[in-house]
């Protein structure tokens, strides 16, 4: 799957109708004020990959809930049911990934992320966003939805689509447990693909790509007959 960076010299982000739409299509509550901002750990949380492990992740047959690309930062945002940032540890001990680092990135209580543009935006007015926002487009988009949320009634449609802990998830919401065990083994396959891109040529031998029993169970990467 190809995700396409906006180009630092592309056209201005529409920002005006940003937060009207987050804040009372969504019931998603923002940081009101320029840059735009969701505040996460309330309606929910947010797990962050790389980009490359994230791009990898959305190739996998892992369902996930809205996911967000910070062009900034290089770095994909899955959206997750609020209350998974303080569960995260315990799980990925779970999934036989605590020992290992990962460049895993959470955001909970407190946090808060880049707010993608949502299609339909309008041009911004003078004091739309904030204080410290001029009127009129500025800057090219800092964030992109790659799976969008749906818009419903204070979110309505929105927070069940979230992944929750719980093999199967709560009704039709992704499992929070595959998608952490998959984003692992995707995080640590780009470090070790990395580290052996910056090797290459050199003299030692090749790391393997070693991963969690459990996560690859948990991320159907197993033989069918242990896949859970």
């Amino acid at each position: 799957m190809t995700v396409v960076l906006p180009r630092p010299g592309g056209p201005a982000a529409p920002w005006c109708q940003a937060r009207r739409w987050y804040e009372r299509e969504l019931g998603w509550p923002t940081s009101g004020e320029a840059p735009l901002e969701l505040l996460t750990g309330l309606r929910f949380d947010a797990l962050g990959l790389p980009l490359d492990a994230g791009v990898a992740l959305l190739g996998r047959a892992v369902r996930t809930g809205p996911v967000a690309l910070d062009a900034g930062a290089r770095r994909l945002w899955f959206l997750v049911a609020a209350g998974s940032a303080d569960e995260l540890p315990e799980l990925l001990d779970w999934l036989e990934w605590g020992a290992v680092a990962l460049d895993l990135a959470v955001r909970g209580p407190g946090g808060r992320i880049a707010a993608p543009v949502p299609a339909g935006a309008g041009h911004c007015r003078p004091g739309a966003l904030g204080p410290g926002e001029p009127g009129g487009p500025v800057a090219p988009a800092r964030a992109v939805w790659v799976r969008p949320p749906r818009a419903g009634d204070r979110g309505g449609e929105a927070e069940p689509s979230l992944p929750v802990t719980g093999l199967g998830g709560e009704g039709a919401a992704p499992d929070l447990a595959r998608l952490v065990g998959a984003a692992a083994t995707e995080v640590h396959r780009a470090r070790l693909l990395r580290a052996r891109g910056a090797r290459r040529g050199l003299p030692g031998e090749r790391q393997p790509l070693a991963f969690s029993y459990a996560s690859r169970m948990s991320a159907g990467t197993r033989p069918r007959s242990f896949t859970l």
